[in-house]
């Protein structure tokens, strides 16, 4: 029991640190390369588009669907958690519309197609689904008019659903650092080298690349690990039966 719940803090800890760097990277990245910020429909307002999607639909994301997985929490009401849960997954999806409103007035501004990317189809799947998800998570555990058994069958479509939206998430990320440099650094302008010519920026983006995929790697084992399950109402396990609330 002391060595698992060690381990699980440990990494916790990790997929703490690792989400805080991807932020750091990504805001340093269109700072440092891209110039910097607004929101006037410039590539300025693009760069938001980026920041946000990583903050928003990875690490805010991530950190809410492994919530349920902290020990601290075992011992509380869950509806308290639920709630805490529904707001950062919230606070998530808020993050990632206006993420795609930034690159929609960004394209409109510049007369530039709007989802013609596998990227962008990829990406606005993710978003469609995780709105359908919060709604139908809202409706189905946060309800009090909804059934015990509609909850029940529910739950585990509700989590395959998560999963699925957080690895479609990582996709689209990751899609869409590479298209942003193969179109920035295509070594046409004085300004810019060729991708393949390993410049600062591509080593420095596809580093990001790394720390989302080493971040969603560990959001994934903290979600796959059943010793990490809180338990439920008449499970027993080496760890102590815990109060739940339906």
């Amino acid at each position: 029991m002391i060595s698992s719940t060690v381990l699980f803090y440990g990494t916790y800890v990790l997929c703490l640190c690792l989400g805080l760097l991807c932020v750091v990277f990504v805001s340093y990245w269109n700072i440092e390369w891209r110039g910097g910020f607004a929101w006037d429909a410039s590539f300025l307002q693009f760069n938001w588009h980026p920041v946000l999607m990583v903050t928003g639909l990875v690490v805010l994301y991530g950190n809410a669907a492994i919530l349920y997985r902290i020990p601290f929490t075992w011992s509380q009401r869950k509806q308290h958690w639920k709630l805490v849960h529904a707001a950062l997954l919230l606070s998530s999806l808020i993050l990632s519309i206006l993420g795609l409103c930034a690159v929609f007035d960004f394209h409109t501004g510049y007369h530039i197609p709007n989802l013609y990317s596998l990227h962008s189809w990829v990406g606005i799947c993710t978003v469609v689904l995780f709105t359908a998800q919060w709604l139908l998570g809202l409706v189905g555990f946060l309800s009090p008019c909804s059934p015990l058994g509609f909850r029940k069958l529910l739950k585990p479509v509700h989590a395959w659903m998560g999963m699925a939206i957080f690895i479609l998430s990582l996709a689209s990320c990751l899609s869409g650092i590479n298209e942003k440099l193969l179109l920035a650094l295509n070594g046409n302008s004085n300004s810019t080298a060729a991708y393949s010519s390993h410049p600062a920026e591509a080593l420095f983006a596809n580093f990001l690349g790394v720390l989302i995929v080493a971040f969603g790697l560990v959001v994934l084992g903290i979600l796959s690990n059943q010793r990490w399950n809180r338990l439920e109402p008449g499970e027993e396990s080496s760890r102590s039966l815990l109060p739940e609330d339906n």
